[in-house]
Order: structure tokens, then sequence, then C-alpha cells
């Protein structure tokens, strides 16, 4: 069986809107799973720049279906592979969820494989 690697990366501003409202990363795209495909999220690191503790949310068609706590100026790593396949049509999306008005810097990795 053949798969295909894809990734959402990159270091992103944000500030929170409070720790139960998840916020969209700016610049960050969505991934949208490919019509006879399936995605299997494999891991998720994050680094968070601020003084608070932050969330970053996986969503899956808007609903939350992860969440990851990254602690205060602090990294995490999460190994995900085979939790669950995600099938099309579904779009996945990272956001963070931060104490209002904390603002700082998170480093995203979601690293999927296409099946």
């Amino acid at each position: 069986m053949s798969s295909t690697p894809r990734f959402l990366q990159g270091a992103f501003p944000f500030t929170g809107a409070g720790l139960e409202k998840p916020a969209p990363v700016e610049g960050l795209p969505a991934y949208a799973v490919p019509d006879g495909v399936r995605a299997q999220p494999v891991y998720l690191r994050a680094g968070n720049s601020s003084d608070e503790l932050i969330s970053v949310v996986l969503l899956r068609d808007g609903v939350a279906m992860r969440w990851f706590p990254v602690g205060a100026r602090s990294s995490v790593h999460v190994a995900l592979r085979i939790v669950e396949d995600v099938e099309a049509p579904a779009a996945l999306e990272l956001r963070v969820a931060a104490p209002e008005g904390v603002s700082g810097t998170v480093v995203l990795d979601l690293g999927l494989v296409e099946v």
C-alpha cells in the first residue's frame, strides 16, 4: 500500500480569546482529505512562547477532535499513529485556545499520512 505524507507546520502568532474558545491560527492552511483516500494523523509537535498554558486543538469539520495542552514556554510531542482514520470528505484544522489577551507564538507541526 502506498502512502503520502502531508504536514501542517510553521510558526504563528496568536492572541487568546479564552481557554474554552479555540481561535483560528492566522496563515495556517486547513487540510482537506482528498476523495478516494483516508488520512491518518501521525504526530503533533507544538511549542508555546507565552508565559501561560495554551492548548492546540485539532478540529475535524469544525468540531474539536483532540486537545493538546502546551505548557508555558514549553513544547509537546504526541504520537498519534493509527489513532483513527479520517475519511473523505473531511477538513482538518488546528486552532489555539489561550487565556484571554495572552499573546505569543506557537510552533506547530502536524504530520499526516494519506493512504
